[in-house]
Order: C-alpha cells, then structure tokens, then sequence
C-alpha cells in the first residue's frame, strides 16, 4: 500500500450534500483537528470534545456571539469512522448561504476545502477500504437502476475484492513456489513439478478471463446500453421509441421523414440503463435538412453497443441496408406492424422479433432479447454481479498477459528467474486492482509453506 501523502495530516471540510435549497444539508470536517476546529464554532450544553462518539447534539453554530444556524453535530472518532480519522458530521438547514457561511467558518478556523473524493481517498489509505470498494462508491451514487444499485453495493461490500484477494493469494503461492528453487536449490524444491503447477497456473488464467468476462456488463450497468433504434421511414421507430419509454417523446406521423434529428433518452430495462436514441428514416432524398438527419443515423450507428432494426412486417422486405457499419454491432431485427399481418416474405425469419407498437404485442419478447444482448446471455443476476470497470480490465489484461508468457516460459524449460518475473508481474497487476502491493509478503509465504531450513 502507498505511504500515507503528508497532506493526509490536514484537516478537510466540505459540504457533502449537493448545493441549493432543501430541508437539510449536511458538512463534513475529517482530519487531526477536526473535534477542535468543530468546537470553536458549535455551541451547546456538552462541549464537542466530549461528546460520545455517533450521537447527534442539538446546537448553534455561532461566529462570536453571532448565531448563524441550530444544528446536529456528531462526532467519529478514529479508527471507527468513514475515513478511519476523527470526523465531525453538521447537519444544518438547507439553504445555500447557511451551508456556505458555516463552510466558511471551517475554512477560516484552519480546515481546508476537500478536494474531490478526498474522504474517500483517506479512507482507501487508512485501510478502511480497498480500491474497488472506493470506487463503488462512485459507482452506487451514479446507479440508475436496480441492477447497477446491487453490483455497486456489493462491490463496497467488497466482493469483487475478495476474489481479486483470492486470486492474487493462488498467484503468491505459484511465484513463492518458483522462488524457493531459486533462492534455495538445495532444498530440492523443483519449480517444474509437472503438470500441477502449470495446473496452478491455468486455474489463475481462467479466473482473470471470468473476471474480464464482466467487463461489457460492468460498463453498461455504470453508463448504460447505447442502443440506435433505425430504419427505414415509417417503419414505426418513433412508436417503438415512445413504447418502450412509456410516454409520448417522439412526434410520429403518418408522413415519412417525420424524423429530423436523433432523439436520445435512458430507460430502465429488467434492471439495466438502456440508453435509447431514435433516428431518422434512412431513404434517398432532396431535403437538404433530412439528409443532415440521415447524415447524423450514420454517426450514431457507428458508436452504437446495439441495433434495433425496425421494419414494417406487412410490406416484403427491401433490400439490406448499407447504411449498417462494418463489422456492425449486435443487431435485432425487430418485425413492426404485426398487428396488420405479417408477410408471407417475412415467415422464413425465425430470428426477428414479432412485436406491434400499436397493441403492445411482443415487447416482453423485446425486452428479454435485448437484455440478453446486454448481458451476453447471462441467465441470472448473480452470473454479473462482478462487474469490472476499465481500469480493473486493464489491469487484468495485463495479468493475463504476464501468466500467458510465465505458462510459456515453464514449458520451454526457461530459467527460473524468467518466469519468477512474469508471475510477479502478474501478481502486482493483480494486485493494482485493489491497491495492493507489498513486495514483504513473498517471504512469508515461502518459509511458512515450504519450511525452509528444517
């Protein structure tokens, strides 16, 4: 872990909730003087220092004899706070010059601003947390719908941790394995065992090729499912977009080209963000605005995680679009209009998705396919509740990398030393996922599972 910065000595002050008007706002202070800077402006029957810890007082907070707010104080003291230091929490009233005057007396008693995530980071470096929980905190604040609300909260909960803990342990035991030959040869520990330790080995990989399988989902519960609804002109994606929204945001008409500009909105679907965004009709035409429309359907089709293609099930199928990307991304055909009947051309199309924007017809089927779009298939919650972010995969990636080439090395018969570098390699990219590093550990685990020198 990272020596503590020496700026962690200062004394923080923020105000935690957002600001504007509202029935409460509420301060934090956190630092070595941070009971002390809290008692020269609280004013109440018990002084703050002698508050118990984790029970509000009722109070004033007053500069001078100047009243600025009545308030609920708390104290948390060390270790048994958020950051792991003394923490004084104010809950004032909501109002934006009372959170910002009593601020200010903070900042003038010697506190300084907080900067962005700095209760968190002190937290983090008094090993109340490891990384991935502090960046489910973020997480849980940004969580739009169920599914993302539990993957954050049982990230903070620390169960990705704890595999990433799991997994850099199997690493440590692998590398102190190969280490022992080097360091003590006559000990007659032979790092090529065979088969059992390249096993070891192979059992590490394929827990980082799981953990790097929840990188798609992860990024889609955090930023959401960018899913291009297109087609044709009066093929029914205006409907299709106010179907699934639940409301009217889309003009639709029976006029084609109705559609100008994209149009984008986020719903919550079985538990995921889908993040929809209506398009304009593609088809040849004179209108320099409409041809700005279609212009903008190609842009968003390039960046699209998913295609809803949308086309009038009554008429026969035109041609295929070369409007789509190349390679282009998951797409599902959605079969509109099936309350008028469908094509006899269409029946030979297993794979489209039979829906009717004028009935509701079919949007269960939708809905349940483009989750399994998102989510790659997984049949239950519990299969992606592990949800990697980027830094997390490319951490991973990088370990993956590292026992690819160890695993290549052992069988080449290479020298110890060479694989001993790829392992340890891999065990710190493993362990930057969490924040973990700590070069003293390889020695204990060497003498307490080989008992060297008996």
């Amino acid at each position: 872990m990272e020596p503590t910065p020496p700026f962690a000595e200062d004394t923080i002050a923020a105000v935690s909730t957002p600001f504007g008007e509202g029935a409460i706002a509420v301060l934090r202070l956190a630092g070595p003087r941070a009971i002390a800077i809290a008692g020269e402006i609280f004013r109440a029957r018990t002084p703050v220092a002698e508050l118990p810890p984790r029970v509000q007082q009722f109070g004033r907070i007053a500069d001078g004899d100047r009243v600025i707010d009545e308030v609920l104080l708390s104290v948390h003291r060390a270790p048994a706070s958020y950051t792991g230091g003394e923490v004084v929490e104010i809950q004032c009233h909501g109002g934006i010059l009372v959170t910002r005057r009593i601020l200010d007396l903070l900042l003038a008693r010697g506190a300084r601003a907080a900067d962005p995530g700095e209760f968190t980071r002190r937290a983090f470096l008094n090993g109340k947390m490891d990384l991935t929980q502090a960046e489910a905190v973020m997480d849980l604040i940004r969580a739009q719908t169920d599914l993302a609300l539990r993957a954050a909260t049982e990230q903070l909960e620390g169960r990705l941790g704890r595999h990433i803990t799991a997994l850099r342990q199997a690493l440590l035991g692998i590398l102190a394995h190969v280490e022992a030959h080097i360091d003590f040869p006559d000990e007659d520990i032979d790092p090529a065992t065979g088969a059992a330790l390249l096993a070891r080995i192979d059992s590490a990989r394929e827990e980082v090729s799981r953990l790097l399988g929840t990188a798609d989902q992860g990024r889609i519960l955090r930023e959401g499912l960018r899913t291009v609804i297109f087609g044709e002109t009066n093929a029914g994606k205006s409907s299709l977009l106010n179907r699934l929204l639940g409301y009217e945001r889309a003009i639709v008409s029976h006029l084609p080209g109705t559609t100008r500009d994209t149009i984008e909105e986020v719903v919550n679907l079985r538990g995921i963000p889908v993040r929809l965004i209506d398009t304009a009709g593609v088809r040849p035409s004179r209108d320099v605005l409409e041809n700005a429309g279609i212009e903008r359907t190609r842009q968003v089709l390039s960046r699209a995680g998913l295609i809803l293609q949308v086309v009038d099930a009554s008429q026969p199928p035109s041609p295929p679009s070369t409007d789509l990307p190349h390679p282009a991304p998951h797409t599902l055909l959605v079969l509109n209009k099936c309350d008028l009947g469908v094509d006899p051309t269409w029946q030979g199309c297993p794979s489209g998705i039979r829906i009717s924007c004028k009935t509701g017809e079919g949007f269960d089927a939708l809905a349940q396919s483009i989750f399994d779009a998102a989510m790659h298939g997984a049949g239950r919650p519990d299969d992606f509740m592990i949800a990697i972010n980027a830094r997390h995969q490319a951490c991973l990636k990088s370990a993956a990398t590292y026992l690819d080439a160890a695993r290549a090395a052992m069988e080449q018969a290479v020298s110890p030393e060479f694989i001993a570098v790829e392992l340890r390699a891999a065990m710190d990219a493993v362990g930057e996922v969490a924040g973990r590093l700590d070069a003293e550990e390889l020695l204990g685990e060497i003498f307490s599972t080989f008992c060297i020198g008996k």
